[in-house]
């Protein structure tokens, strides 16, 4: 059993593991818990040996919780990766990598800003306005561990784009990062639905010629994130003080009341 390589979950207790078939495992007392961040020491742990690889699934990600591999060989992989990490050899091969990154990551920003400006297709009199807010989704959504949905591969830039400037008006223009949603299953759902159906709403005065009458909810949006240095997401909401409850018997028509909280964050 020690000899093979396992994908396993963790246990009911520290130190456990659960097989896939849902037995308990205890690693080896020789085997160690090499925790996750070294990409390079475990993928070659896993090359020497056999390991157990830990992972963990919240919603639809998996998080990996580290690997348990034998202790001596986590020892004579981390002396040997110690060393070569040590050479100028290395140390220029990892400068030239970080170069890469920024500038695959700068194309990147600007190539997600330009999809975003796309799916605004604001009318030119409002020019000015799209590209500030292509440039702030942009900002908040592209850079690497955001955990937005520019980072996935899965679905194309082109959706992406979309899905980034609902959730940055979602957190920026209504009191979604305020409301207690009960926890009834498919509710959030449904507010998030009745918020994205108000934020196009929104989106498609701008793509007519007529003035926006003033204060603009956009442009007040997007000064109170530049006053507050970024774009405040669920884990970084507004200081402000807002009603926490939804109204008794929300259904989707709730989003009336959105467009009226839009424009009142706007107004401050």
């Amino acid at each position: 059993m020690t000899h093979e390589v396992r994908t396993v979950t963790p246990g009911p207790k520290l130190g456990t593991v659960r097989a896939q078939d849902g037995t308990v495992l205890q690693p080896p007392e020789d085997w160690e818990l090499v925790p996750p961040g070294d990409a390079a020491l475990t993928r070659r742990i896993k090359q020497d040996g056999p390991t157990w690889t830990v992972q963990e699934k919240h919603g639809r990600r998996v998080f990996s919780q580290g690997v348990w591999a034998p202790k001596h060989v986590v020892v004579r992989v981390r002396k040997a990766l110690g060393k070569q990490r040590a050479t100028p050899e290395y140390a220029r091969k990892k400068e030239a990598d970080r170069r890469r990154r920024d500038r695959d990551e700068k194309e990147y920003q600007g190539e997600f800003e330009e999809a975003v400006r796309i799916f605004l297709r604001f009318h030119t009199n409002h020019d000015a306005l799209e590209k500030r807010l292509a440039q702030a989704v942009a900002a908040h959504a592209t850079p690497v561990g955001s955990g937005t949905v520019a980072r996935t591969r899965r679905i194309s830039v082109e959706d992406r784009a979309e899905a980034a400037v609902i959730a940055w008006l979602r957190h920026q223009t209504t009191l979604y990062d305020r409301m207690d949603i009960p926890r009834v299953k498919g509710k959030r759902r449904e507010v998030r639905r009745a918020l994205a159906r108000g934020s196009r709403e929104l989106l498609s005065a701008y793509r007519r010629p007529e003035p926006i009458p003033s204060p603009c909810p956009l442009a007040q949006a997007l000064d109170r994130a530049a006053q507050e240095g970024g774009t405040p997401g669920p884990e970084a909401p507004s200081k402000r003080t807002y009603p926490k409850r939804l109204p008794p018997g929300f259904d989707g028509d709730f989003f009336l009341s959105a467009l009226v909280i839009a424009f009142t964050l706007a107004n401050g």
